[in-house]
Parts: C-alpha cells; structure tokens; sequence
C-alpha cells in the first residue's frame, strides 16, 4: 500500500531545503515559505495547503530535520557503554553538530522564535529535542525527573546553540560540560538528603520552580 502521506513529507524536505537558502534574502517570513515554494515547484495554492500556518511550520521542519540528523549519527553509538554525563555530552554534540550546516538560515530562525509571541513555540521545539536526546540515552522516568530532565536539557540546548552561533563548537562545548557538571553536582548533593528530610522537599520544590 502507498503511503497517503509521502508526498506531503517529500514537499515539505524540498521546501524546507530552499528555504534555507532563500532564508538569508528573506528571512523568516511568509515571503521565504512562498519563495521556497515555487523553488521547490509547488503552486501557491499547493504551497498554502502544505505550509498552512507559514514560517511557524517551516520552524518546526527545521527543528525535526536537525532532530533527525543528530539521532541519525548516534545510531552508531552505544549510550547504554557511555556514563549518564557523556551519554547526555554526546547527544549535545550530535544536535549541535546536526544543525552546523544551517548557521545562516538557524540565525534568522532563532531570531524568529525569540519574538515574545513566538516563545511557547520555540520551548515547544527545544522540549522535543530534549526529549528525544534524553529517549535515546535510555531514560525511563515517569515522575517528576521525567519533566525535570527535559526542562534543563533544552535550557542546555538553547544556550550552546546561541554560543556556537557566537562563538563556535569549543566554546559551546565548554558551555556544556560546565552545565552538565553543575546538574550532577546539584544530583550529587540532592540524593545525599535522605528521601525524608525537610530539606529534599525544600531542594525538590526549588528544582521544580526552577527547572519546570
């Protein structure tokens, strides 16, 4: 049986792909997705009905392809070989790594989702990256830490993509493992409370204001 939606998904890689090279011209704007539509030779009607809400679906292409690419070069490594730490350090790499490629069209992005209407969408999209990097690292939390985990992942992810467009790969590195030694420092010094004392409850409602 064909699939129904195959030509949909064909579409949207060819229009996302010559998004990326108009992005630079016409940001991220409506004009970019009508652009790369007729590039990737839809017609306005068929570009309308693929792309209905605009540059906010041609964002989301964006943050899957990256998503995909990053699980794509981890398919070779073994997370459950790794420690916690390097496991996490890895998927970092592969997701910053992923999106390398796109800096130009990934700065007209960014600035797009950091509009203040934009920002749900833009802790939407880091929450599944995060999500994503922490499933494949073999997380299996329901509780609390499931939330936790994604919530300081993405903040992980947000602020090394912002200094690797600044500053490249090292320093963005560097950020990581720094953040990534003061989580589990923060883990470390948690579970040694005991799971009765007054202050695990205190440090658990912080972490929850804190981290979501």
């Amino acid at each position: 049986m064909s699939d129904p939606d195959a030509w949909a998904r064909e579409a949207e890689d060819r229009v996302l792909t010559e998004a990326l090279n108009l992005a630079p011209v016409h940001g991220w704007t409506r004009i970019l997705v009508r652009e790369a539509a007729k590039a990737a030779g839809l017609s306005a009607a068929d570009g309308e009905l693929l792309l209905p809400n605009g540059p906010a679906d041609l964002a989301v292409l964006l943050a899957r392809r990256h998503d995909e690419r990053a699980l794509t070069a981890l398919d070779g490594v073994d997370p459950a070989a790794l420690k916690i730490r390097a496991r996490i350090r890895a998927a970092v790499e592969a997701r910053l790594t992923a999106s390398a490629g796109d800096d130009v069209a990934l700065r007209r992005w960014a600035g797009w989702l950091a509009l203040p209407h934009h920002l749900p969408m833009a802790a939407k999209l880091l929450w599944e990256s995060a999500d994503r990097l922490w499933r494949w690292a073999g997380d299996t939390a329901v509780d609390e830490n499931h939330y936790s985990k994604r919530a300081i992942l993405a903040g992980i992810l947000a602020g090394a993509t912002a200094i690797r467009l600044q500053s490249g790969h090292a320093a963005a590195m560097a950020f990581v493992d720094a953040r990534i030694a003061n989580v589990m420092a923060y883990e470390t010094w948690k579970a040694g409370l005991g799971p009765h004392t007054a202050l695990h409850d205190i440090a658990t409602a912080l972490g929850k204001l804190r981290y979501g």
